[in-house]
């Protein structure tokens, strides 16, 4: 699996940590930026990292920003994004689970580090069931357009 990553200024520390834990897990993955605290947009960066995924370049992404609400916000605008804001594990996994999330956004001011990662091993290892959740992925899909 190949991950894309990307954040403003306010999720730059969080991604910076999150992709040394990818890389010691051998984790593939894109940096999408930002690549310093210098403040930034973070619809530019939902952007870069949402046509990331909807191109296939990589196969699900970690968004960041400080609360992670404006950077899920923005993914969301993008037709075939399903961000999901968490800020727990059950969340993390419900959100694939059931949701089939192809992009995971988390508040780099709002969670601490190892809760970040916990969070994200969690939504790694979680797989759509499928089901009744396809029916209301496709309800989903039909809202968009």
């Amino acid at each position: 699996m190949k991950i894309g990553i990307a954040s403003d200024h306010g999720g730059f520390e969080l991604k910076e940590y999150i992709k040394e834990y990818l890389e010691k897990e051998a984790i593939e993955y894109i940096d999408y930026g930002t690549n310093s605290l210098d403040s930034v947009d973070y619809p530019d960066y939902g952007l870069k990292l949402s046509k990331g995924v909807i191109e296939g370049e990589v196969d699900r992404g970690i968004a960041i920003c400080g609360t992670g609400i404006g950077i899920s916000i923005s993914c969301n605008k993008v037709k075939g994004i399903r961000c999901a804001l968490c800020s727990d594990t059950y969340s993390a996994r419900m959100s694939i689970e059931h949701n089939n999330a192809n992009i995971i956004a988390l508040g780099g001011r709002v969670i601490g580090r190892d809760l970040a990662i916990e969070i994200i091993s969690t939504w790694l290892k979680a797989e759509f069931e499928g089901g009744r959740h396809k029916r209301r992925i496709d309800k989903i899909t039909n809202i968009e357009g």
